[in-house]
């Protein structure tokens, strides 16, 4: 009669390698049955869990060189059969890239010792379309969470130090049996440090951090746009367990200009002309950034030209040189006219007519680009 020993498996077919394996081969077999017959996987499906049961088993044995050498030459004897009443052995290495889920099998309930930088920091900063344009310098208010001065960041009153915490015992974490496997998670005493506060500081109340005002000095470049970031390195809140601070962004919101119209460095605006001036030409005073700026307009210009005054756009960030000014003339038509002006045009109309048909379409699409 066979015994239960006998009646197991091999252990190379159960994973489906050959005797002579590698351990990664071992490994990358167990990991895709495990990906199969998981029993998170298979919700109520017996099958599938003694499936991964029994590879599990098998992984146990060649995945360790000493028990792996008595299987080969003894066999199943060898070995003794493998326990799983109390629970699998710790496969965190496995799991925590397969399935994602930290928890299982303690990788992510370890203890959480490690230095953590602070939080980053964001405060907004309104300007002025002209102070974006040639930059500024603002002192602005924040607060922040800093390092306790008098426990020094640690949470305890000064002379009592923090205590071990009775639910983990120092480990951070706490095991759990779900059916035939452990489960550590993050203890939810201590949040996984492994010591608890027992007399808390009484400046920052045990948090270790308490929030003060500061003033900084924002320098902001000139040519800057809206929604523009300024990184300060160091300047955000502080870190626990002796982990570096985050920094501070300042996003610039730049107000919109009355009559500019920004793109890149270069600046937009249209300005109406009377007939008078289109037809016979004129000097126009055209308010910059710099000032006014007089424009010759020559005779004959048609609604929709385009000036390009050079150098009075806005200036590169942190560069050289400054865009352009574009000048986009509008002829306007006059809404109510006076007897005698009536008289005239209508003595102009007479000595001058205007073909009527149609434009091109493509004179069309032109106009619509210019003024929508």
């Amino acid at each position: 009669m066979a015994t239960a020993t006998n009646a197991k498996r091999d252990y190379y077919e159960v994973l489906g390698v050959e005797r002579g394996a590698s351990e990664q081969e071992i490994k990358s077999a167990y990991r895709r049955l495990a990906m199969q017959y998981h029993p998170d996987r298979n919700p109520g499906n017996a099958e599938a869990e003694e499936k991964f049961k029994e590879a599990s088993e098998a992984y146990s044995v060649l995945s360790d060189q000493e028990k792996r050498a008595q299987y080969d030459r003894f066999g199943h004897a060898g070995v003794g059969g493998v326990d799983f009443s109390a629970g699998f052995p710790d496969f965190a290495d496995i799991f925590s890239d397969l399935f994602g889920f930290g928890d299982i099998f303690g990788t992510g309930g370890r203890r959480r010792t490690r230095a953590e930088r602070g939080p980053d920091l964001r405060e907004d900063l309104t300007l002025t379309f002209e102070e974006a344009a040639f930059g500024i310098t603002r002192q602005i208010k924040i607060h922040r969470r800093e390092s306790c001065e008098t426990c020094h960041g640690q949470g305890s009153e000064p002379g009592h130090a923090p205590a071990m915490c009775s639910t983990c015992h120092g480990r951070g974490q706490v095991q759990y049996q779900q059916g035939f496997f452990a489960v550590a998670r993050t203890c939810p005493t201590c949040a996984g440090v492994g010591r608890v506060v027992t007399h808390p500081c009484r400046k920052c109340q045990g948090s270790g951090k308490v929030v003060r005002e500061r003033t900084l000095e924002v320098k902001v470049p000139a040519g800057v746009e809206d929604g523009t970031r300024i990184r300060y390195a160091g300047q955000g809140e502080a870190g626990s367990k002796g982990g570096p601070p985050g920094d501070l962004y300042v996003v610039l919101r730049v107000k919109e200009h009355p009559f500019f119209e920004r793109d890149g460095q270069n600046l937009h605006c249209v300005v109406p002309v009377s007939f008078s001036q289109a037809a016979l030409g004129a000097e126009l005073r055209i308010p910059t950034l710099d000032g006014e700026y007089k424009l010759k307009v020559p005779d004959g210009t048609q609604t929709g030209t385009t000036f390009r005054v050079r150098g009075k756009g806005l200036p590169e960030v942190n560069g050289h040189g400054r865009g352009d000014l574009y000048v986009h003339v509008r002829v306007q038509t006059p809404s109510k006219l006076t007897r005698r002006q009536r008289e005239l045009l209508e003595e102009l109309e007479s000595t001058w007519r205007v073909d009527n048909r149609p434009e091109s379409r493509s004179f069309l699409k032109k106009m619509r680009d210019i003024f929508e």
